[in-house]
């Protein structure tokens, strides 16, 4: 929820007579999935999310939010995530938030926030954009889903027409998603800021969920001022339940700016139609609509009217939430015993040794959670199976406040044991700087791209790498860290001048003074005013995955192309929201007819998977021409 466009109209909510109900029998999969139009879990029990949403994306250090949010009864959480627009949530982060909810019995519902009003507010990105944040993410989700739900993109599309639209985007979406081996259960927002007052997802949802080869495919409608009568909420949730179309009504709240939603009847018709809703929010908002915090600067003890409505009111978690059978597991339900208070050892600059007295359990341990704990915020360090771990990647001449939780099999998780402090050393006694290094030169240059090298540093213990960074005045931008005295610096704007430096630096955290810096202009990206990038987006043996961004110039187009030759040997072997025409190396991509029409410095994207030689995969440089 960022923001809501208000729209009365109950009329606009009367359905079609001929509405028939719409039945596509879900395939075999793994985890939660979606079966005769409802959320049920692997083993076929349903599941009805009753839940909170959490801005992970800007207070990524409230992780003791998810404890508090199970503690108020609910059983899953929507987890606001970014994948640029705001600052990015890593494959690691989102592990840890993944840990955070299996450890609090939650299912997590990941959202990519930065589509939210794509088409109508600056800075929000595509659904194909969105899909690119989650390829590039993909190992801290494959084998979570029993317990996680992919929602694609907060509220894809503003209340403006965009291309493609919200129908072809999403399908699109949905079939990327399922081609890069994704298994989960996909959750789709509604366009319209999500509240759906066009009816676009309603009267579109056969064939979006038609498109998903599985079969799991959950909308998810946001209702604020569009749905403040009884009418049209029970109009809305009967014209999906009827057709077996599995729905979700995942943000809401008890007033807007847009109006005055009608929570009651939410709460009501989704429980009595047996589907899910989710409150926003639990805390955190701003730009006056403080009101839809549940609690307080994030302090459970301190409850809003809305928090109390949602969590203890008629209908509210506290009477409607079950727990997923998924963490009932042999029906355990024992946690193991408190792990003994850590001790440290093997103390360096940037590692240390850990071990405790393990933890004993009614079944077995399985693990252990190391934890750094301030106030009360905890950060994951480590998930060892045995009662010891290793720390490294730590800051030098910082203390460090530990504890250990066990866990089992069935998800339990025991009571925190005691804190250890533990302080790194200062660098093991090394205060020395690399020498400075030489001057950068620039070479290869191209409108998105280019190479840099320089005169390698010495040290008195040993170089370990360096910092390319952009110097803007007194603003440092790091662009680079290579091991060696070279990088290639992708990704530029095309006619930008960039100022650039070096840094050495050696293991002990030393870093030389600032090299002299070269200054270098990008090409212009062609004659056809647009500009393309080119990213690797996923490697492996034999295979990889790359993206493509078309930027537009200053005035609107009607089509694009753009063209590379690979010096590899790589060789296409599917691609998508274009089309190739190949001559040997040489490629030429050209727009799809749903993309090829672009407004004054609007991006869309292509991508597509490639072999190559498990040597070398240079990034090509790209050209782009458009009319």
């Amino acid at each position: 929820m960022k923001r809501k466009i208000a729209l009365a109209a109950a009329s606009l909510l009367a359905l079609a007579a001929s509405l028939v109900a719409f039945s596509q029998p879900a395939q075999a999969a793994t985890g939660i999935r979606v079966s005769n139009g409802k959320l049920v879990e692997a083993n076929g029990t349903a599941l009805k999310l009753r839940g909170i949403n959490h801005p992970h994306a800007w207070y990524a250090t409230q992780t003791s939010s998810f404890a508090n949010i199970k503690a108020a009864g609910a059983n899953s959480v929507r987890v606001v995530l970014s994948g640029g627009r705001w600052t990015t949530n890593t494959a690691s982060d989102v592990a840890n938030v993944i840990s955070l909810c299996k450890a609090n019995k939650l299912i997590c519902v990941l959202e990519n926030h930065d589509t939210t009003g794509f088409g109508e507010q600056g800075g929000a990105v595509s659904l194909d954009t969105a899909v690119n944040y989650w390829i590039s993410i993909q190992s801290a989700l494959t084998g979570q889903e029993n317990y996680v739900i992919l929602n694609i993109g907060n509220e894809p599309i503003g209340n403006n027409a965009v291309t493609p639209n919200w129908t072809d985007a999403t399908k699109s979406a949905i079939q990327r998603l399922r081609n890069a081996g994704f298994q989960h259960t996909i959750m789709v927002d509604a366009p319209n800021w999500g509240q759906d007052w066009s009816f676009t997802m309603r009267d579109n949802a056969p064939s979006v969920l038609a498109a998903d080869t599985t079969g799991n495919t959950i909308f998810s409608v946001h209702m604020y001022g569009v749905f403040d009568t009884a009418a049209e909420v029970t109009a809305y949730v009967d014209s999906f339940t009827s057709r077996n179309l599995a729905l979700c009504v995942c943000e809401f709240g008890d007033m807007h700016s847009d109006g005055n939603p009608d929570e009651d009847t939410i709460m009501a018709k989704t429980q009595s139609a047996g589907i899910g809703n989710m409150g926003w929010s639990w805390s955190g908002n701003g730009g006056g609509v403080e009101y839809l915090d549940m609690v307080t600067s994030f302090n459970p003890a301190q409850r809003s009217t809305w928090g109390n409505r949602y969590i203890t009111g008629a209908n509210g978690l506290s009477t409607t939430s079950t727990q997923a059978t998924i963490y009932n597991t042999s029906g355990d339900t024992q946690a193991p015993t408190t792990p003994g208070t850590p001790t440290a050892s093997n103390v360096t600059s940037s590692s240390l040794s850990l071990s405790w007295t393990a933890s004993t359990d009614n079944v077995g341990v399985t693990g252990y959670d190391v934890v750094r704990v301030s106030g009360s915020t905890e950060t994951l360090l480590a998930s060892p199976s045995t009662n010891s771990a290793s720390l490294t990647g730590l800051s030098a001449s910082t203390q460090y406040t530990l504890a250990v939780y066990a866990k089992d099999a069935a998800g339990n998780r025991s009571t925190r044991s005691n804190t250890v402090s533990v302080t790194t050393s200062g660098g093991g006694g090394d205060t020395q700087a690399p020498t400075t290094p030489g001057t950068p030169t620039a070479s290869n240059v191209t409108s998105s791209s280019l190479s840099l090298s320089w005169a390698a540093s010495t040290d008195n213990v040993g170089v370990t790498g360096y910092d390319v960074v952009r110097v803007s005045g007194s603003t440092e931008t790091v662009l680079a860290s290579p091991s060696t005295n070279s990088a290639s610096l992708t990704g530029l704007s095309a006619s930008t001048q960039y100022t650039l430096a070096v840094y050495a630096k050696d293991a002990a955290g030393n870093r030389s003074t600032r090299s002299a810096t070269v200054s270098v202009t990008t090409s212009g990206g062609g004659t056809g005013g647009c500009t393309a990038t080119y990213t690797v987006t996923n490697q492996w043996p034999g295979g990889f995955q790359a993206g493509v961004t078309v930027t537009n110039g200053s005035t609107a187009s009607t089509s694009w192309a753009v063209s590379w030759t690979f010096a590899n040997g790589q060789t296409i072997t599917q691609i998508w929201s274009a089309q190739d025409t190949a001559s040997g190396a040489s490629h030429t991509a050209r727009n799809m007819p749903y993309n090829g029409s672009l407004g004054p410095n609007a991006s869309t994207t292509f991508g597509f998977t490639a072999t190559w030689n498990n040597s070398t995969n240079a990034v090509p440089a790209l050209t782009c021409t458009r009319s």
